[in-house]
């Protein structure tokens, strides 16, 4: 029977067949079937190789699986086609007994084919064996959850039927309960078993035969004996019993025990010498230890209070002028002074709270020029470090970029103009080089750099005293701070900006204005 397409059969069946002729199919009488030829493009994934062919749109997906088998030279029904795509849409695997036609192709339309080769085959399921040991999770009665190893014995004969029944539904025969344990083992009817006595000692029987005769005879009423010929023996060492040989062994012992209590009394002595040394060492390192740090904070307090640096510094020292103060004033309270001379104290009293009210200030504005400077300094050395970068193996690796080299540079620029007691040639050679820099660009912060360098320059060469250049030097060094933080001449500064450079370029003091301020020079 011809397919719903047009196809003829051919050989019996039109699936078989299909792939004797590749021209387009004679239409059937029962339908008139379309004619002509659309582009397919086949694409092999995952290799991702791809094809366009002219295929007649009445030819099954079947017959043209086997023509592209038989070109790529690979087993039957080793080819999948799936997912149609372009002029008509088709998911999943394409169904072999349908045509191109009726997947919704016409003739002149172009879509696309997707081609999977699968080369294994299938393998029988390997069969079951079990392993030497199960382990089977149980509830005991109090409702917990134990695990339990269960070998497995093999079996080493046929079980013999003593006894059970057999399942009709699925012939399964049961055993009885006897037959599922491991039978008995026989033992060796021919193994040589020994008495103990055999077993640890092996006997000899010897017999023996003096050559002569010999016996004693004592002397008695009726009977002489010759004794001219007898000779008198002595023992050339005297007898050692058993009890000397028993009192020879604890003297022995007593002298072995002697010499094994002091070898024990030395080692132990030895031990607690040790104990005790490593015990005076480590008080004696704990005293130090505790002595440098009371010396340390004796220190720390000291220093504190004689060059404060830091808001709890001075909170110390006002609670502590506060504190001498109250307590001189309970003292002039309860002196029993006169009037006058209260009065009088009192006045020596708010006197020296001024006087240290004016010391204290004048800490404050040291502490915040050195807190500055500081702070200032570590800010520059942030700019001038070199980047880290982090490497796949965990090392890292430093590197100068042209921005960190300008950061530098402007930094060692900068702590130049800050250094005291330089000679003439010396501060001038720093302020030209601060000249040569700030000149590559034209703006009136540069401008003013210059000008205040030329003014330095040509007060030096008139030789006026240090003291005149103090202002200057201060303004000097302060603009090129400025210049430093500026993006647009250290580009390394931009990661250091509290506020966003829209808002600064609003206000009237832009560090990049050209408009000319008066009292420059030109």
């Amino acid at each position: 029977m011809a397919d719903e397409a047009g196809t003829p059969p051919a050989n019996g069946g039109g699936a078989e067949g299909a792939d004797a002729t590749v021209l387009p199919a004679a239409p059937t009488v029962e339908a008139p079937a379309a004619t002509g030829e659309v582009h397919i493009d086949l694409v092999i994934l995952p290799e991702g190789y791809g094809q366009t062919k002219m295929i007649d749109v009445s030819r099954t997906v079947q017959s043209i699986r086997k023509e592209l088998e038989n070109e790529l030279s690979i087993p039957e029904n080793s080819l999948y086609m799936m997912n149609l795509s372009g002029a008509a849409e088709f998911k999943e695997v394409l169904p072999d007994e349908k045509s191109l036609s009726q997947l919704g192709l016409k003739p002149g339309d172009r879509a696309g084919i997707e081609l999977r080769i699968n080369y294994y085959q299938e393998q029988p399921a390997e069969e079951y064996t079990m392993p030497d040991a199960l382990e089977v999770r149980v509830v005991d009665a109090r409702g917990e959850e134990r695990a339990i190893t269960v070998h497995v014995q093999r079996p080493v004969m046929e079980k013999p039927y003593l006894g059970g029944f057999k399942n009709k539904a699925n012939n399964a025969i049961y055993h009885h309960a006897v037959t599922q344990t491991a039978p008995a083992q026989k033992t060796e009817p021919h193994k040589i078993r020994f008495h103990r006595e055999a077993q640890t000692y092996e006997y000899r029987t010897r017999s023996t035969q003096s050559k002569k005769d010999n016996g004693t005879q004592m002397e008695k009423v009726g009977l002489f004996i010759d004794s001219t010929k007898d000779v008198i023996m002595e023992a050339r060492r005297p007898y050692f019993s058993s009890a000397d040989k028993s009192a020879l062994l604890l003297e022995k012992c007593v002298i072995i025990q002697c010499h094994a209590r002091g070898m024990v009394a030395r080692r132990r002595t030895r031990q607690m010498r040790q104990a005790r040394l490593e015990r005076q060492e480590l008080e004696q390192r704990e005293a130090e230890r505790r002595q440098l740090e009371a010396d340390l904070r004796h220190k720390r307090e000291v220093e504190r209070r004689m060059h404060p640096r830091t808001f709890e510094d001075f909170s110390v020292l006002y609670k502590e002028l506060e504190a001498w103060r109250l307590n001189e004033a309970k003292r002039i309270s309860n002196s029993g002074f006169d009037e006058a001379t209260r009065r009088a104290a009192q006045r020596e009293l708010l006197h020296k709270e001024t006087k240290l009210l004016q010391t204290i200030d004048k800490l404050k504005i040291q502490a915040h020029s050195q807190n500055r400077d500081s702070k200032i300094q570590k800010k520059l050395e942030s700019m001038s470090q070199p980047k880290v970068w982090a490497q796949n193996d965990g090392e890292t690796t430093t590197v100068h970029t042209p921005f960190t080299t300008r950061a530098k540079e402007l930094m060692d620029l900068y702590s130049g103009l800050r250094l005291p007691l330089l000679t003439v040639d010396e501060r001038l050679d720093v302020l030209l080089h601060v000249k040569w820099t700030v000149k590559e660009f034209d703006c009136n912060l540069t401008r003013e750099i210059v000008d205040l360098i030329d003014r330095e320059a040509d007060m030096l060469n008139r030789g006026r005293p240090e003291k005149s250049f103090a202002g200057l030097r201060k303004r000097l060094s302060n603009l090129f701070l400025q210049f430093l933080e500026t993006p647009e001449f250290n580009p390394e500064a931009m990661k250091f900006q509290k506020v966003p450079r829209e808002l600064y370029d609003q206000t009237g003091t832009h560090p990049l204005s050209t408009v000319p301020i008066k009292g420059l020079g030109a």
